[in-house]
């Protein structure tokens, strides 16, 4: 059974078949702390038969996620600590991020931002916010690139996505707009020549982020959907969480890898999980990470391979944190390769 409309509340998903009725006083207090949203395609993504679905395990709310770890924290990537006004973060030198809208289209379990995403949550900035956001990144010159996420920044309708890049138009050190989104993925019949107009209205050069987690999310439509982008000039890259349950194994993660890949997607960044409120149930320890990641050296293509980072809490920025294939020993360096052989390199 698929949905006719986004299911939003722990009835719905109860009526819809995907938890069962005696969790539903557990799932209802989740509602009411977190946001649930999950499009009819998402929801037509989901395996009944098997109750680890990857999918599922996303995007479907559970009672664990009122647990809270004493490492686990409100804003785990520091976001409130570097913004300078509302709207904008500004965290390295040469970027920003622009946080125009707090509304997804579909609510991760494992989001970073849920103590802000949502119907409670931090909501679209309004006209005067986002002119003094603006103008906030017209008075930096150091500003290259505005990175606009939220929330999902593709909701927003193409006459508010063309106003922010009219409003990005005129400032001549920005050169790059970034949009992180998932919306290609979960909805996407939304990329229509509206939305694509709407992006290319700044005249600046326009990248696209697509956040996947497992390889069924690149379905025929939604690969139809990056094509329209592509095709229309906007070059794209990936994001994907290494998940627990969900893309923790060598061959799901390579196969998302290569199917980025062939949907002309260049795969970009690998995050770790956050320390999110309720989330330890997705994270697994950084040295199993890493040893998945060493796992896709050599057995698939250089094009396919990610960069595993870490967001350091506190608003310290990212950590590449892939295992090194290189240590010094013996004033030499040893060298491994994508089989764990060791090889002798010289020091120079």
């Amino acid at each position: 059974m698929t949905a006719a409309r986004s299911l939003k509340t722990a009835d719905e998903l109860v009526s819809a078949g995907l938890i069962e009725p005696q969790k539903l006083p557990g799932i209802r207090a989740v509602a009411d702390r977190y946001a649930i949203a999950l499009t009819p395609t998402t929801v037509s993504l989901i395996d009944r038969t098997d109750r680890q679905d990857p999918i599922a395990r996303q995007f479907v709310p559970d009672p664990v996620e009122l647990l809270t770890t004493p490492e686990e924290r409100a804003d785990p990537i520091g976001d409130q600590a570097h913004s300078p006004v509302k709207g904008i973060v500004h965290r390295y030198p040469d970027r920003v991020l622009l946080k125009a809208v707090h509304i997804c289209p579909v609510y991760c379990r494992f989001c970073f931002r849920r103590e802000m995403v949502g119907p409670q949550g931090d909501g679209t900035l309004a006209p005067e916010e986002l002119s003094a956001a603006l103008a906030y990144i017209r008075e930096h010159s150091e500003i290259w690139e505005v990175i606009l996420t939220g929330g999902d920044p593709l909701v927003l309708s193409p006459r508010r996505l063309s106003a922010i890049m009219q409003g990005l138009a005129d400032i001549p050190h920005v050169k790059i707009v970034r949009f992180h989104t998932r919306v290609p993925v979960v909805e996407p019949d939304r990329v229509d020549e509206a939305m694509i107009a709407a992006l290319k209205e700044s005249g600046k050069v326009v990248y696209v982020a697509l956040h996947a987690n497992h390889p069924r999310e690149l379905t025929d439509t939604a690969r139809a959907a990056c094509a329209r982008l592509i095709d229309a000039g906007f070059p794209m890259v990936s994001q994907t969480v290494l998940l627990k349950g969900v893309n923790d194994d060598p061959v799901v993660l390579g196969d998302l890898m290569k199917a980025f890949v062939e949907t002309r997607i260049k795969p970009y960044y690998l995050h770790h999980p956050d320390l999110a409120p309720g989330t330890s149930h997705f994270r697994l320890d950084i040295a199993e990470g890493q040893k998945i990641v060493t796992a896709l050296r050599g057995n698939i293509s250089g094009l396919c391979q990610p960069t595993y980072v870490l967001d350091i809490p506190g608003g310290h920025g990212k950590a590449m944190i892939g295992e090194s294939a290189v240590r010094a020993e013996g004033g030499c360096y040893s060298v491994s390769d994508f089989r764990g052989e060791e090889h002798r390199y010289p020091p120079k």
